[in-house]
Formats: structure tokens, C-alpha cells, sequence
């Protein structure tokens, strides 16, 4: 059965318990404390329209949200030695020597979490992708119509995900976002763009404050900062976001409770920007 931690739940399937007030707590582990996010695009549907459009939506998202007040709610979960602050995006690479996974008899293909971090280690070790510091966090994007499995969940499916992060030997960070056309992961209005950017928004600051799971910020019982907030989306300098979990504020948001003062510019900056 898949880990209630690490994932982005189907829509509707929230990981809060009735009558459970969420509160976040850290169990001792590493945290990324100036994220150095790297992309890779993997497979040769990247290379057609509308997704390769999309490789430079999603760069400049990361360009945005890392220096964001979304990074400035986390700082709240900065422990002794472990100040988190914002981050960078440090590079990016469609990888089209091969394709994910494997093609079923519907056309489809399916790639395992096993898979993935198999091919992850080759490239590091290829220098294909940059060699991974203790802040690096991969983010690798599949293409249309390729199905992500891990822990007997499937992407896109009942009782299923949206996405998910985890290491490798506590060393090797990494999310995995699928090509999301179905319902229960779609989010905003902006289509495909506006749910990558939610679900992307949700494993980000989940690997910051929790990038080996079980070990950084959760709550056993309601997962980690995003799952709280799952499918709470909100727009961020013109981007699709979604929430998360503040214990200071007891509530979702994106950014902290103290700069709300600043709401009212922030609405100014959304409607005058282009994406």
C-alpha cells in the first residue's frame, strides 16, 4: 500500500483525519535549506507541441515561485543549524536517448519508481545531469501517456497519485511529476500548465522540509506540508499553486501569516503579469 507521505493525493482523497488537528513535527532529518532544483524532461514527447512550449513554463516557474513568498512560509520550519531560506533553479535537460518505461498493449507506457531511480543514477553517474550537492532536487517530468507506478499506486488513477517525491540513500533528491490529463489531478484553468505548477508547488516544498521521508517535517497522521492543503490552490505571481500547511498560523497558505499585509500588492502583481 502506498506511504500516506511523499505523495500528491488523487483529488478528494484528503490524508486528514476527522477531528485530527494537523500539526507538523521534525524527526531529526536533513532538509534542503536553499533548494538547488534541477529539470529533466524525459522522452521525446517533450520534443513536440504543445509540452516543448511547456519546458521553458515550467523553468520560469521555478525561476519565480524559489524566491517567492511560498519559500518564505517555510522558513518556519527552520531548525538549529538547518535555516531555511530561498533557492535556485541550476539547470535543465530533456533527456531524449530514451524513453520511460514500458509500451502495454494499450498504447500506453508504464514506468516504475524503480525504474526512475535506476535511470537517475545513470545519468548522474554519466554526467548526463549535474552531479547532485546536499541541496540539489531533481524534478523529472514525464511525458503524455506515460503512467507512473510506485508502491502499488499508479498516477492518475483511484487511490492513486499526482506525484511524488523521495531519495536515494538520503542523498538523492528527487520528484516525479507525470503528464496529468485526468480529473482528479487537474487544477486552475491555464491546462496543462496550471496543474504541473500546482502539483510541482506541492513536491517542492514537501522535498524542502521533508526530502527523506519520515525523517524531516510530518504529521504520521496527515502527511506532510502539502498533503494537508491537498488541491488548495491559489495563484502566486501569476502562477497556479497550491497552499501549504503553516503551524505557526494554523492554517494553508502561501505566504507567512505576517506579510499579509502584502496581499493586496500581490493581487496587483497577478493581474498585471504574463506568463
Amino acid at each position: 500500500m502506498q506511504s500516506s507521505l511523499r505523495i500528491v493525493p488523487i483529488r478528494g482523497e484528503s490524508l486528514v483525519p476527522a477531528a485530527h488537528a494537523p500539526h507538523l513535527s521534525y524527526h531529526q532529518g536533513h532538509l534542503l535549506t536553499a533548494v538547488e532544483v534541477y529539470t529533466i524532461f524525459w522522452g521525446t514527447g517533450w520534443l513536440q507541441d504543445p509540452q516543448s512550449g511547456l519546458i521553458q513554463d515550467l523553468n520560469n516557474f521555478f525561476d519565480f515561485i524559489l524566491t517567492s513568498p511560498l519559500m518564505d512560509l517555510l522558513g518556519e520550519y527552520s531548525v538549529a543549524g538547518q535555516q531555511i531560506g530561498h533557492g535556485r533553479r541550476v539547470g535543465t535537460k530533456p533527456i531524449i536517448t530514451s524513453e520511460p518505461g514500458t509500451v502495454q498493449h494499450d498504447g500506453r507506457r508504464i514506468v516504475t519508481d524503480s525504474e526512475i531511480r535506476t535511470a537517475l543514477k545513470g545519468w548522474i553517474s554519466q554526467s548526463t545531469v549535474m552531479q547532485p550537492g546536499s541541496n540539489t532536487l531533481y524534478f523529472i517530468y514525464l511525458p503524455p501517456n506515460v503512467v507512473s507506478q510506485d508502491e502499488g499506486g499508479s498516477s492518475c488513477t483511484p487511490g492513486g497519485y499526482c506525484g511524488y517525491h523521495d531519495a536515494i540513500d538520503n542523498r538523492i533528491f528527487y520528484c516525479v511529476v507525470p503528464y496529468l490529463p485526468c480529473p482528479g489531478c487537474q487544477s486552475g484553468q491555464n491546462q496543462p500548465l496550471d496543474t504541473l505548477t500546482e502539483v510541482s508547488s506541492h513536491e517542492l516544498c514537501e522535498a524542502i522540509t521533508d526530502p527523506d521521508p519520515f525523517t524531516g517535517w510530518n504529521d504520521p497522521k496527515s502527511g506532510e506540508i502539502g498533503d494537508i492543503c491537498n488541491f488548495e490552490a491559489a495563484q502566486l505571481g501569476g502562477y497556479n499553486v497550491q497552499k501549504q500547511w503553516s503551524n505557526a498560523a494554523g492554517e494553508c497558505l502561501t505566504s507567512p501569516a505576517s506579510d499579509r499585509w502584502l496581499e493586496p500588492i500581490l493581487a496587483v502583481m497577478m493581474a498585471t503579469r504574463t506568463v
